[in-house]
């Protein structure tokens, strides 16, 4: 086992388990607990916002299965990638002051509490906890798998031993500190996952004798990894452009984001967090991306990727330092898993619970039951990620999808388009879903395109039609 690097990463999970025994005092003092809970009650500012966006966003997809795939493609997968840069900007300035000053109307804690209070219906309401539940275990699954093999890669222990502690930690710290404790664990992460990118970038290019050297061995083993089309081709330019969809504007569909902003303090507080989280989020994913194809020399014949980062950190730096800025990667799964357990868990207990089986449950059994549905999702999800994939980037590109494909519309034409209606929503939630889960299992890439395109265009047309073809039922703000 390397003690020299595990020590570090040790003494962060130190840090993070203290900040959740910090934020669980406001918690308990809360005399709004669901608001505090899932919500951190509404008062982050701007650093923590941009922060807490960039380290929900920045998950095991971006640090583990991100570079793992540009390892096996090459530079055009960095190209790809680059989509997310406008992710945090495009999310705060669709939903900004408009979402967070509807929420705030209608005491929405949750994004589907938004959805039922603007469409009255029963149906879009359980229809959309049907869809994060379904998908957020996908993804959650894909965070679990690169925790789990983050911490194999750096010990040497058993992939299911590594998975039992990173759950552990995960569910001690999100289980007493609720958002809170989420939102700033995510500014220690965020900050980490800058400095740990920087600092493993430099030593890449130092290892592999310089950019223009690295540059020759690629071309050397198969030009096309220098190519935009990828090392076999197969990155075509539609479907490169087709994650603008699926990692560029429709990320603000997704429930861990949009919940985000929900909780800002103030105006001033959303336009600092545009700044700071886009300038964070481009500087991540470009250099992350890129030490993935810069490893490829270096270490020529990893099978599996999402074994890239960890192995090519222990390779190009001190076994110390390896440590530290492995802490990188582990803050950005270990803050995407906190959030999206909080979603899942509010969706079950404030959507479905408290909506449709218990609406006058005690502040006691409201609180019993959050921690307790956290815990046993945690445990669910603990074993579907005992098998897992080669590359965890599908299983969280396929949930990015599937969410997407639910909620675009019904979120964005529900905040700016009078006319929708809960007819509207629900049809293009339907349309979505059901086109997108027959497309990715049967006819993956239609017309060259990802397969979230064509049932997000669908599901648009279904909402707009829908909802002008039963007018008895339109919503004014």
């Amino acid at each position: 086992m390397n003690w020299q690097a595990l020590v570090p990463l040790l003494g962060f999970l130190i840090i993070i388990f203290g900040v959740g025994m910090w934020s669980s005092r406001y918690v308990k003092s809360s005399h709004s607990f669901l608001q505090e809970y899932f919500l951190g009650n509404r008062s982050l500012g701007g650093f923590i916002l941009a922060m807490t966006m960039t380290a929900t966003y920045g998950s095991a997809s971006s640090f583990i299965g991100g570079p793992g795939a540009a390892y096996d493609k090459g530079l055009g997968w960095v190209l790809l990638a680059m989509s997310q840069v406008a992710t945090g900007y495009f999310v705060l300035m669709v939903l900004g002051k408009k979402f967070a000053i509807i929420t705030r109307r209608y005491k929405a804690v949750t994004m589907i509490d938004f959805l039922k209070k603007r469409y009255q219906s029963k149906w879009v309401v359980l229809f959309s906890a049907i869809s994060i539940i379904i998908f957020l275990f996908s993804a959650m699954a894909a965070q679990w798998i690169g925790g789990a093999r983050l911490i194999e890669s750096l010990t040497g222990m058993q992939y299911t031993t590594a998975l039992f502690i990173f759950a552990v930690s995960v569910l001690f710290y999100v289980i007493i500190g609720g958002f809170r404790a989420v939102a700033f664990t995510d500014a220690i992460q965020g900050s980490i996952m800058f400095l740990g990118t920087l600092i493993l970038l430099i030593a890449t290019i130092i290892a592999g004798g310089g950019l223009s050297n690295i540059m020759a061995d690629l071309y050397t083993e198969n030009p096309n990894l220098l190519s935009p089309y990828g090392a076999e081709r197969d990155l075509t330019p539609a479907y490169v452009s087709s994650f603008w969809i699926l990692v560029g504007v429709g990320v603000v569909a997704l429930p861990q984001i949009a919940v985000r902003a929900m909780s800002y303090k103030n105006a001033k507080s959303m336009h600092r967090a545009l700044i700071i989280g886009t300038f964070v989020v481009g500087f991540i994913m470009l250099n992350m991306h890129l030490i993935g194809v810069l490893a490829r020399p270096i270490l020529p014949d990893i099978e599996i990727g999402d074994k890239v980062m960890p192995l090519i950190a222990l390779e190009v730096l001190p076994s110390w330092l390896a440590g530290i800025v492995l802490a990188a990667p582990m803050a950005a799964i270990m803050s995407t898993v906190d959030s999206l357990l909080l979603i899942v868990s509010s969706s079950i207990v404030k959507d479905l619970y408290l909506n449709y089986i218990q609406p006058k449950a005690s502040h006691v059994r409201i609180k019993q039951l959050s921690i307790g549905v956290t815990a046993v999702l945690g445990m669910i999800v603990f074993v579907m990620a005992l098998n897992p994939p080669d590359l965890i980037i599908w299983l969280n590109l396929f949930a990015f999808g599937g969410l997407e494909a639910a909620f675009i519309w019904p979120i964005i034409l529900g905040l700016y388009w009078n006319k929708g209606n809960k007819y509207g929503a629900l049809a293009s939630m339907i349309v979505g879903v059901g086109l997108y889960i027959l497309s990715d299992t049967f006819y993956p890439e239609p017309f060259g395109f990802h397969s979230v395109v064509l049932p997000t265009v669908l599901a648009l047309l279904a909402y707009v039609v829908v909802s002008l073809g039963t007018q008895k039922k339109t919503f004014r703000t």
